[in-house]
């Protein structure tokens, strides 16, 4: 379909053979529209990338236009400058801004630049590579990890994520309740006894009742059951033990389950008088504490805080620079306001490090006003803290808003994709109608007795205007200006 003039007598540039035909490189060019928009280029530029649906003569040439001597492709104009700069750049690929993620990906997917040229703009892109999920081998185990690990395989593994989501908000939910004075246990020692503001002196909490009998309890073993079970069911289906422990949500999930089997082998030591009851205070608090925790399963159920945990792994520079200027601010602070309160006699300021509260509350822009300078140098002081504190904060909190809005599109950009089917280019044009080609013979028989009664037999040239679109004529090969567009 491609062909190079021949050259001229005399000229002495250089020739390269490709396929069977004698291209001159310097100068052969090709035609692309885009959806009316006209490029021009060279096929040397193409050329340089072969496997692509450009570079390949025999690919784009489903995409070729005889009536215009063009390739048509209905696709996104804005994306084309930026996949023909990466033929005329050797490689360089670079997104217009105007162009969304999803649709120059789309783009790129139509115009076959490669697995490499991919790979390489969704890391310049900031694109996390996504790990292949391995999958156990046998159908059975296969079908229990996608029903407990993939909630969006089907209907029923959705059920049982919802069913997960309900059970650890009730367990959360109980968590809270039951420090509630009206409903706590006085025999629970891992919570502090409550007094009322109107009545120091009477604590108030309800009579000791077995763990048979205690609703909270009750609701919390049907809760540590459920997660049992389904960490369970997860470890026996998993396709690999040692990824499984090394999952950082299934260490959550085990450290869920984990306090209340401590508590309860607490509680049974402590009735049979075994344990230490200062020692089994202890641990029963810092076990308590640890079953917060439980909240995090719900980032497993939730894209928001999937994203939250991407923003902040990817913004631990900028939280490394906002704590490092933090401390740097409350040393300097908390030292001036220290000298600057010293000659006061009620001083708030017993001491340097008595004065980080300060300096962070201050810096922090909170003043809860429990400590508070009181000359007029440890006034001019906190004035100083709190104007560094709003400058020191407020610089890199937009860097990690940016990631966060980065994450939180290409997350949605991601899920609109798929939703629509892009328009089919026709691959092949319908030959001109027989007016059009009877006009053409019309045009070429006239202009051939008009040449013939100047020149006489001397072969017809047919210049280029006489045609429709700027079509070149295949059957003359011989064009004295060297420089003119080939066909192709």
């Amino acid at each position: 379909m491609e062909k190079l003039l021949p050259l001229t007598a005399g000229e002495s540039e250089p020739i390269v053979h490709c396929g069977g035909h004698s291209h001159k490189d310097c100068c052969e060019r090709v035609v692309i529209n885009v959806s009316g928009l006209r490029f021009e280029t060279q096929v040397k530029t193409l050329r340089q990338f072969p496997n692509t649906l450009l570079g390949d003569p025999l690919r784009r040439l489903q995409y070729y236009d005889p009536l215009r001597n063009e390739y048509f492709f209905d696709r996104n104009r804005p994306s084309f400058d930026s996949i023909l700069y990466y033929y005329q750049s050797g490689g360089r690929l670079r997104r217009p801004i105007n162009v969304p993620l999803d649709v120059f990906l789309e783009e790129l997917k139509f115009y076959q630049l490669g697995e490499e040229a991919l790979t390489k703009f969704r890391d310049d892109e900031g694109f996390i590579k996504e790990e292949e999920q391995p999958m156990p081998e046998r159908e059975f185990f296969k079908q229990v990890w996608l029903l407990f690990e993939h909630p969006e395989s089907s209907q029923a593994a959705r059920i049982i994520a919802i069913i997960s989501v309900m059970v650890i908000l009730i367990s959360i939910v109980i968590f809270c309740l039951e420090t509630l004075p009206e409903f706590r246990d006085e025999s629970d020692m891992s919570l502090p006894l409550v007094h009322h503001h109107l009545n120091t002196s009477v604590s108030h909490a309800v009579p000791t009742k077995a763990h048979s009998e205690d609703p909270f309890f009750i609701v919390e073993t049907i809760c540590i059951c459920w997660f049992s079970f389904e960490l369970l069911v997860r470890f026996i289906a998993c396709p690999s033990k040692p990824a499984f422990f090394k999952n950082i949500m299934n260490m959550i999930d085990f450290i869920a389950i984990i306090p209340y089997f401590v508590a309860l082998g607490t509680e049974f030591a402590r009735q049979r008088g075994v344990s230490q009851p200062a020692m089994s205070l202890a641990i029963l608090r810092v076990i308590r504490l640890v079953r917060v925790f439980r909240i995090f399963k719900l980032s497993r159920h939730s894209k928001g805080l999937q994203i939250l945990g991407q923003t902040l792994k990817a913004s631990m520079r900028e939280l490394g620079l906002l704590i490092f200027f933090l401390f740097i601010g409350v040393i300097l602070f908390s030292s001036a306001v220290y000298f600057a309160e010293a000659d006061h006699d009620k001083s708030n300021f017993s001491s340097i490090p008595a004065a980080f509260w300060w300096a962070v509350v201050t810096m922090t822009t909170v003043g809860y006003g429990d400590m508070y300078p009181e000359t007029m140098g440890g006034k001019i002081v906190g004035s100083l803290c709190a104007i560094a504190g709003v400058l020191t904060i407020s610089l890199p909190v937009p860097v990690i808003v940016s990631n966060f809005s980065y994450f939180y599109h290409r997350e949605t950009d991601c899920e609109d994709q798929g939703q629509y089917t892009h328009i089919t280019t026709c691959p092949y044009t319908p030959p001109p109608s027989p007016e059009i080609a009877a006009i053409q013979r019309k045009a070429h028989v006239h202009e051939k007795a008009l040449h013939r009664e100047k020149h006489g037999d001397k072969e017809l040239i047919v210049p280029n205007s006489e045609l429709l679109d700027g079509m070149v004529p295949t059957g003359n090969s011989e064009v004295p200006n060297k420089r003119l567009v080939t066909q192709v």
